[in-house]
């Protein structure tokens, strides 16, 4: 966990059972690369992390969005479906924001009370 830097991973989210799917993630770990996030794209392959991050917002984005709220254990404490042009609330626990397209996330199992891993590329 700890602290990340730009690049590339795999998100690793754990299901029920003991299954584990794996996504390509983007990590955008500096205050530029954070703020940046999503904003001018037409679409994503897999999730970016934006860490440290409690909330997001969709301001000059093109395409709706999943959000999925982490703890700094990386449990899921929230995930919503935002439309382009909303300021999400801050989640106090909050400490890592993942985001994808929307409608991605349920398909990957990421829901309240799911877990996640990063390995680092």
């Amino acid at each position: 966990m700890g602290r990340w830097r730009d690049g590339r991973g795999t998100l690793l989210v754990h299901g029920v059972g003991g299954e584990v799917k794996a996504v390509p993630l983007e990590i955008a770990a500096s205050y530029r690369a954070r703020t940046r996030g999503l904003l001018g794209r037409d679409g994503l392959d897999g999730a970016i992390l934006l860490s440290p991050a409690s909330g997001i917002h969709t301001f000059r984005m093109r395409m709706a969005i999943d959000v999925a709220y982490l703890d700094r254990r990386l449990n899921v404490i929230a995930v919503r479906t935002m439309p382009p042009g909303r300021l999400g609330r801050p989640r106090l626990r909050s400490r890592h924001v993942l985001e994808a397209e929307a409608g991605a996330m349920a398909g990957w199992g990421v829901r309240t009370g799911a877990r996640v891993t990063v390995e680092v590329e």
